[in-house]
């Protein structure tokens, strides 16, 4: 069986589709429906369980939770940068993660778990090195935290334990993110109900929407997951990115021409935002490939039909 966090969020339903696909179906979903529209990502796939994760949490620590996964795929967590509060936030990145890992420890089980380029901050250089993380806001720092803990512990442990850094990720299934949806989404909602793509002027030294970072596919995401979850004796932090920087105007320029429709306006750079944007990120992917994965990434447009054409299914 497989164990799933986050189970019905952007990645999580994403991973359990592909595991559906590989002929999986025993598979326990985590995840937090108070926000109910998020069950809409699981109605078209098949798990074997589901529990809430404050239950998950307490059966963890209650050491009731009796149950021996090929792997365990965590994607839980607080995903909103701008949320200030960072008491919910280490709570909810740095505790429910620290319990799922000893838990996973203790039995052996392997562990593939979502960290972030935002642990990356304010650097310019994205190797997956100590001297390289400035996180520029405290979602960022409880990312960093937990992956601290973990290289702590790797020298002594004796199960695969694998941290991606997921850079940009966008595809299909992320309609219930709100703010916190990719730019390929927040653009394409506006094109389709105003006609207009909204970027942000020129800042840090970029042009009117020539800020650039990694945007990478889910599937190539959901690709690398798996690889290190079928990897013997896997363990370290990876970057989960294609290692190639594109512009907002790249996904506005596609979302026109493959919607025959639409402008971009430039809009004024958020006062709120300044001193806490990543305006280049680019995934350094040299130890991914040391580490056996060698499929090639697909690109940006590429990827953008192919959500598309998901959604319009």
């Amino acid at each position: 069986m497989f164990i799933v966090t986050g189970g019905a969020g952007f990645v999580g339903s994403n991973l359990v589709k592909a595991l559906n696909r590989a002929g999986h179906t025993d598979i326990l979903v985590v995840d937090n429906l108070a926000h109910g529209e998020k069950y809409r990502n699981l109605a078209d796939l098949v798990i074997s369980d589901y529990l809430d994760k404050r239950d998950f949490r307490a059966r963890l620590e209650a050491g009731t939770l009796d149950l021996r996964p090929e792997a365990v795929f965590h994607n839980g967590a607080c995903s909103d940068t701008m949320e200030p509060d960072g008491r919910y936030m280490m709570e909810n990145n740095f505790g429910d993660s620290k319990a799922l890992l000893h838990w996973c420890l203790a039995r052996r089980a392997p562990l593939v778990y979502a960290s972030s380029a935002a642990t990356y901050g304010a650097s310019r250089d994205f190797e997956p090195v100590p001297r390289n993380e400035r996180p520029l806001n405290v979602y960022g720092y409880s990312k960093l935290a937990f992956d601290q803990h973990v290289r702590s512990l790797l020298p002594a442990i004796q199960s695969p334990v694998v941290g991606l850094r997921y850079f940009n990720v966008f595809g299909p299934r992320e309609a219930h993110k709100g703010r916190m949806m990719s730019v390929l989404h927040q653009l394409l909602r506006q094109l389709k109900e105003q006609g207009v793509c909204r970027l942000f002027e020129g800042t840090d030294g970029y042009p009117d929407g020539g800020q650039v970072r990694d945007f990478v596919f889910v599937q190539d995401i959901i690709a690398i997951a798996l690889h290190f979850a079928g990897t013997a004796m896997a363990k370290g932090i990876f970057n989960a990115g294609t290692g190639e920087a594109r512009s907002f105007n790249d996904i506005a320029n596609a979302l026109i021409r493959l919607l025959g429709q639409g402008r971009i306006e430039y809009i004024p750079f958020p006062d709120a935002l300044r001193g806490k944007y990543q305006s280049f990120t680019q995934a350094d992917v040299r130890s991914l490939r040391a580490a056996g994965f060698t499929a090639p990434f697909t690109s940006l447009e590429a990827g953008i039909e192919a959500t598309l054409a998901e959604l319009d299914s």
